[in-house]
């Protein structure tokens, strides 16, 4: 089987795979209002014995079963959060999935972050597009993922009538790509 989710690095971060001992910070990131509100079905974040659930399918149905890539990011040492990129219906590819803890925010990782990754499926996954699908409310990731060359492709209405917005970037449309 493919080993899935290769260590990455970028200039501040290094994204690996999850170690046992990252549960609590896996928990504190997933449990966090703050980042929880655009993440899943949010508002509202998961309740506590539910992201530990999550935590423990890491191992079980994505590492152990070679599913797709999945890593905790570090900044210097310590978890500042998640990053994942994997096939979806709902974009219809690949999907760049990643949050960041709040203390991260506001100083350039999610757009060094979302680089390593996209980078990663052209490179080593020989995708030729990655999606995003984001709330149309956080307007921080979508001007992230402008500045990277994604384009809107379609606005998804959500059961309680919030908006996800659905984008694309090419390989072509990537201006700051360079193939490995």
């Amino acid at each position: 089987m493919e080993t899935r989710s290769p260590a990455l690095r970028s200039e501040r971060l290094t994204l690996e795979r999850y170690v046992p001992a990252d549960e609590e910070d896996f928990v504190a990131l997933f449990t966090d209002v703050r980042v929880a509100r655009f993440m899943g079905d949010g508002p509202e974040p998961e309740p506590e014995p539910a992201v530990r659930a999550l935590f423990a399918r890491v191992f079980t149905k994505v590492y152990d079963t070679g599913a797709f890539d999945v890593w905790a990011v570090r900044e210097n040492g310590a978890y500042v959060g998640h990053a994942e990129i994997k096939p979806t219906e709902v974009s219809g590819g690949h999907e760049l999935i990643y949050a960041l803890a709040h203390p991260a925010w506001g100083r350039g990782l999610g757009t060094e972050l979302a680089k390593t990754i996209i980078a990663h499926g052209f490179d080593a996954l020989g995708l030729d597009a990655v999606h995003a699908t984001v709330a149309a409310e956080n307007t921080a990731s979508l001007a992230v993922l402008t500045r990277l060359g994604f384009t809107h492709v379609r606005d998804d209405e959500n059961d309680d009538g919030t908006i996800t917005r659905v984008l694309t970037v090419g390989k072509t449309d990537a201006h700051w790509y360079r193939a490995a």
